[in-house]
Parts: C-alpha cells; sequence; structure tokens
C-alpha cells in the first residue's frame, strides 16, 4: 500500500469553536504521528466560518511543534494571495525550526471569494494567476539564495516544493519544471485521470526529482459500520451544498443534516457529492482505497475528513490506519 497522509481543513462544528477545532488538530497531528502517517498538510482558506485554516505557517509552526517524525506543510499556501519574499520568510524560518520536516504546497487559486482576495492582497489589479510561472520562480530563487533580494533566513532552506491543482494547468507546470504534483481529487474527481496522465505526460527530470511522483487528496470517512459511516457523511456535505448555495457556515450535526428539507435538486447534489467519497466501515474503506490508488497508480495518498465532532474524525483516521495495516515511515 502506497504512504496515507492527512489533508487538514480544520472544520469548525456547529456549536463549537476555533479553539476547540484547532484543539482537534493538535490531537490529531499527533496521533497520525504515532500511527505512521507521512504528511499532515493544512489547506489556506479565507472567509469560512466553517474552516479555521486561514493562516498556515502559523498553524504549521505549531503543528510541526506538536509533533516529533511527520512532515507537516502546506497543502496549500495560495500564491497569488502572498508577496513571495513573505511565503520564503515563513517556510524558510519554519524550515529552519524543523529541518527536514517541513513541505511547502503552493497553489493558484485564492481559495475565497474575489471580495475577500482583494481585502487580502489590498489592490486594485485583476484577480487573475497569469502572473503564477513567475511569481513561483521568484519564491524557488529566494531559497537558493539568488533571489531579487535578500529573503532570511530562507536561503540555503530547503523546504519540500509541491505544486497543487484541480486542472491540467497546474499538471503541466508541476512536469515541466520537475515537481512534485498533488490532485485534488476531492472535490474535482472529473479531472483526474487527465490531469495525473498531463503531468506524467510532460515531467522532465529536474535536480529536485528524477521522475514523476504525484499524490492526490481523496475524502475518506471510516466509522464501525458502513451505516454509522454514512450518518457523519452528511453534515460534510450539507456544509457543501450550502458553500455552492452562497452560504458558507459551520459543519452541521448529524442531527440537523438528517432533518434538513432537502429539496429534490439538493438531495440529488448531496448524493453525488457522497458518490465520490470513500464512506463506510473498515473493509469498504479498505476497498475503496485499493480501488482508487490502483485506478490512479499515485505514489501517495492524501486523506481529507470531514465530521462535525472532533472525536469522530480521529476515530476515522485511526480505523484507515488500522485497515491499511500503514506502518511507520522511516
Amino acid at each position: 500500500m502506497v504512504p496515507l497522509s492527512v489533508l487538514d481543513l480544520v472544520p469548525i462544528g456547529s456549536g463549537s469553536t476555533a479553539t476547540a477545532a484547532l484543539a482537534t488538530s493538535t490531537a490529531l497531528v499527533r496521533r497520525a504521528d504515532e500511527l505512521g502517517f507521512r504528511r499532515y498538510w493544512v489547506a489556506e482558506h479565507h472567509g469560512m466560518p466553517g474552516i479555521a485554516s486561514s493562516s498556515p505557517a502559523v498553524l504549521i509552526a505549531h503543528l510541526a511543534a506538536a509533533s516529533s517524525r511527520i512532515r507537516v506543510g502546506s497543502g496549500g499556501v495560495m500564491l497569488p494571495n502572498h508577496q513571495p519574499l513573505v511565503i520564503a520568510e515563513q517556510f524558510g524560518t519554519l524550515d529552519a525550526l524543523h529541518p527536514g520536516r517541513i513541505d511547502l504546497g503552493i497553489g493558484r487559486a485564492p481559495g475565497t471569494d474575489p471580495r475577500t482576495a482583494r481585502a487580502l492582497r489590498r489592490g486594485t489589479e485583476p484577480l487573475g494567476a497569469d502572473d503564477f510561472p513567475e511569481q513561483l520562480s521568484e519564491l524557488s530563487a529566494y531559497f537558493r539564495g539568488d533571489g531579487p533580494v535578500v529573503a532570511v533566513p530562507a536561503g540555503g532552506q530547503k523546504p519540500e516544493m509541491w505544486l497543487l491543482g484541480s486542472s491540467g494547468y497546474s499538471a503541466q507546470l508541476a512536469g515541466l519544471l520537475g515537481l512534485p504534483f498533488a490532485f485534488a481529487h476531492h472535490f474535482s474527481s472529473e479531472n483526474t485521470m487527465p490531469a495525473l496522465a498531463l503531468y506524467r505526460e510532460t515531467f522532465r527530470p529536474s535536480p529536485l526529482l528524477a521522475e514523476p511522483y504525484a499524490m492526490i487528496a481523496a475524502s475518506v470517512l471510516a466509522a464501525p459500520t458502513d451505516e454509522e459511516a454514512q450518518r457523519l457523511a452528511m453534515p460534510g456535505a450539507l456544509q457543501f451544498l450550502r458553500l455552492r448555495q452562497g452560504r458558507p457556515g459551520l459543519v452541521p450535526t448529524p442531527e440537523e443534516a438528517a432533518d434538513h428539507p432537502y429539496t429534490a435538486e439538493e438531495r440529488f447534489f448531496v448524493e453525488q457529492r457522497l458518490a465520490g467519497q470513500i464512506i463506510g466501515g473498515p473493509d469498504t474503506v479498505r476497498a475503496g482505497v485499493e480501488e482508487l490508488v490502483g485506478r490512479t497508480g499515485v505514489a501517495e495518498l492524501m486523506v481529507v475528513t470531514s465530521t462535525h465532532d472532533g472525536v469522530d474524525r480521529i476515530r476515522s483516521y485511526e480505523l484507515l490506519a488500522e485497515a491499511m495495516a500503514t506502518a511507520p515511515v522511516a
């Protein structure tokens, strides 16, 4: 079985707080470290009441200090939201604090709505990502020590850089630059196979990577039984439905999700959303993970799990690790 990793959106449940969500993430990174997961990434999102991961660098520093072996990083930092110099300084510092354990996953989307993106950038320029390759080149130069200015302490530090994507653009760019590539299968599953094929076809060896290395992020929820897992998965689907309706909010309780008065269109949306995830008891989850990994041929699987209750989320990763017989990574 390929190595397993964790993608954490730091979900905030209905009736709960960001403090509680962050406490769950702290407990989860320690448990994932014990269970032998390879990486623990946090995603950058802004303006979403149900997601407490708006400051990846701050959170990574805390999670890395709370663990000992597991790699900790961003999945990802949204480069258009920041000056490359700032990211270089942040992740240079993180790598100096935790040598050999920091990943720098880079994305080209803003991770938020246009209005919030403008507030982040404090400018009136267009919000497109056309200058993404130039920004990425500048960021890489700071770590090599030949950037336009000196980035302290980035020069000479070596966080592992990844490109993230949900379409062919980042897949092709990652291939051309010889970088590892992580694809967002959990919300763009229809593009997974074309993007992976494009990455492998365009890959050029680089000083960082001799051959393609692809990972996908997939939604997985494990519980003692298939029925319990389906019940626990409904709140995440309802939260995503509300997000798509322009009403982002906290993760509902299972009871709130069960009692929601779905229209026929909403019910169809939720069913389609859940159909693209791996949900079930240990045997069901194991079979789903093995099928997905075999079909995509990825070198690593990153798992994102959203539940209302943090205890259920930690248990899901424990059951997954047990089902897949995850062994500690040297």
